[in-house]
């Protein structure tokens, strides 16, 4: 990110994407060029970041089209993100968005689908972990 990055705590998927997806393609082509090399794990690893990074990003911009009353397009992002970016944590917020879009535009049918499959996907954990973390940090009891 940078030297001081920590001061200013902005996230990578609010920014542009374009170096983003250059150096994927960098880091494709190292690794399918020499694959036995030392340094293909940490590219892997670079590619696995870049690809939630692109995913959040796409769910930032369906956020922000949702903010703005712009149902249509954040289904059309929040669509995007969830089609191509598959397994990545940013799926989960990009359902919910699809699920509260479909709400606001009355699309009772389409809601209920894709709440079905973010219940499938992303199961709520288990009740007594969800009270644990409910707790203040200040309460000891």
């Amino acid at each position: 990110m940078g030297l001081f990055s920590f001061l200013t705590r902005q996230d990578l998927s609010e920014r542009d994407q374009k170096a983003a997806k250059d150096s994927y393609e960098s880091f494709r082509e190292l690794t399918t060029r020499f694959p036995d090399s030392k340094y293909t794990p940490d590219a892997k690893q670079r590619m696995t970041y870049i690809v939630n990074s692109l995913a959040s990003y796409e769910v930032h911009v369906a956020r922000y089209y949702y903010n703005r009353g712009a149902y249509v397009a954040a289904i059309n992002r929040a669509q995007l993100a969830i089609a191509d970016f598959q397994g990545v944590p940013a799926v989960e917020e990009a359902l919910k968005i699809l699920i509260s879009c479909y709400d606001a535009l009355g699309m009772t049918e389409l809601k209920e689908d894709a709440r079905r499959v973010l219940d499938k996907s992303f199961p709520p954990p288990n009740g007594n972990k969800a009270q644990e973390q409910a707790k203040s940090w200040w309460k000891f009891w």
